[in-house]
């Protein structure tokens, strides 16, 4: 039996300076809440190339993609769909570690996000915000410094 489905692939950065991570604000379709900047990749767009597009386009910042932390995979059955299609959508989403390299902070205009912002990492859990926050933070704390992974 084959079930029928849309996947969509998508890139995301993780931005941490001085304690602060880079966060673009996420509304749609009645739903919200603070996401790492990314998105959604262009027919045949490199994921890299489409993390910087969309670090740009979101935050306003150019970004030096570096180290793919991780890949986490969002699936929401077609009755959840926020674009009104009833079959299910999966997302493979890439995770990186990206860092600021020009630009300066200004907000989307036309796009799903209304503004982002350098958000102090210990505000974080008082956050309305979507669980790819999350999963790129732990994604971040995991990743081998040196080499090494990081000890409890």
């Amino acid at each position: 039996m084959s079930i029928e489905f849309d996947t969509r692939p998508a890139a995301y950065g993780v931005v941490i300076r001085d304690s602060a991570i880079l966060l673009a604000y996420w509304k749609q379709d009645g739903k919200e809440g603070w996401t790492l900047p990314g998105g959604g990749l262009d027919l045949g767009e490199h994921p890299v190339d489409g993390c910087r597009r969309e670090i740009l386009e979101e935050t306003g910042y150019d970004a030096d993609i570096g180290a793919m932390l991780g890949i986490d995979v969002g699936h929401w059955p077609g009755e959840e769909r926020l674009d009104g299609l009833d079959r299910g959508f999966q997302a493979i989403r890439l995770v990186y570690e990206a860092s600021i390299t020009g630009g300066e902070l200004t907000h989307e205009i036309d796009g799903s996000t209304t503004h982002a912002a350098w958000v102090p990492l210990d505000k974080v859990p008082g956050l309305n915000r979507v669980s790819l926050v999350d999963i790129g933070l732990r994604l971040h704390s995991e990743r081998p410094v040196n080499g090494k992974l990081p000890t409890s």
